[in-house]
């Protein structure tokens, strides 16, 4: 089950996922299209770090989803490591009408794969099809690469919230029934007297992380 959370319940779990891929293929537009609806002609790229947040019910749980965006510039690369700490979910992205964005799609999966937890759930995202008559990269290419490096894949438009919402639910969901599965685990060997060392280095459940900074944000929005 899927659903907007309500202000005033507990949160039951806090997921950050990033945003990574290169400069200009719509990173913020999908992340704004997302947790304000909204979609910007006027977007300037990202400077630094920032996140936004939206609150959802899945399975009758309130997860906040903590989405961070990066600018895809490489003098920003020195704030890579505190940037992938702790995430459990990441959206790599690129331009369907620029190949060599997709062509980096490589490294950057190399970056994550270095800095971040080993079992990220990471979604391939081809942004931009309502510029289909610009297209440079094959759907097939990308499904292909995708299935051989075992991603999650959609193709998006922020411009017109073709498939935004699901390519977020889907990747938030999964990351869900994996977190509730380890918290059933541990649960388990909690009552048996058993050590739960299965969750060391997983840690992937971040109540309360950086309250001072989602202040700055517009929290939950609703679509």
């Amino acid at each position: 089950m899927l659903g907007q959370g309500n202000y005033n319940q507990k949160i039951d779990y806090v997921l950050k996922v990033v945003m990574i891929g290169d400069s200009a293929v719509g990173k913020s537009q999908l992340l704004a299209r997302f947790t304000r609806n909204e979609f910007s002609l006027e977007s300037k790229a990202t400077i630094g770090v920032e996140f936004q947040t939206k609150t959802l019910l899945i399975d009758h749980k309130t997860v906040k989803a903590q989405i961070w965006d990066t600018a895809g510039q490489e003098r920003y690369r020195a704030v890579t490591s505190a940037y992938y700490r702790g995430a459990v979910g990441a959206m790599l992205v690129y331009d369907i009408t620029k190949r060599q964005s997709f062509d980096h799609v490589t490294r950057w999966l190399e970056e994550l794969r270095g800095h971040a937890d080993k079992n990220i759930v990471i979604m391939l995202i081809g942004n931009k099809t309502d510029l289909g008559s610009l297209r440079a990269v094959p759907t097939e290419d990308a499904k292909e690469f995708a299935q051989r490096e075992s991603l999650f894949f959609m193709e998006t438009s922020a411009l017109e919230a073709t498939n935004v919402e699901s390519a977020f639910l889907t990747i938030l969901t999964e990351i869900y029934r994996i977190i509730s599965k380890k918290s059933l685990i541990a649960n388990d060997e909690s009552e048996s007297g058993g050590a739960s060392s299965l969750l060391t280095g997983t840690k992937i459940v971040v109540p309360g992380q950086d309250p001072e900074p989602q202040r700055r944000f517009n929290c939950c929005g609703s679509l």
